[in-house]
């Protein structure tokens, strides 16, 4: 497939996707607002804090 089959393909994806309905508006703010405020964290930050908070607890 060459270069040009590529853009193609990549123009017609585009296109059909331009062409499909969005969503309900009403929908996507509510899914934003169900959303926990802050940045989500990185899953390698979630193992971070759970490492630390185990070797935490067996300091004692």
């Amino acid at each position: 497939m060459g270069i040009k089959d590529q853009f193609q393909d990549k123009a017609q994806e585009l296109s059909e996707r331009a062409k499909r309905p969005m969503g309900n508006p009403k929908d996507k703010a509510s899914e934003r607002a169900s959303q926990p405020k802050g940045r989500p964290q990185q899953p390698q930050e979630r193992k971070d804090e759970a490492q630390d908070r185990f070797e935490a607890d067996y300091d004692a």
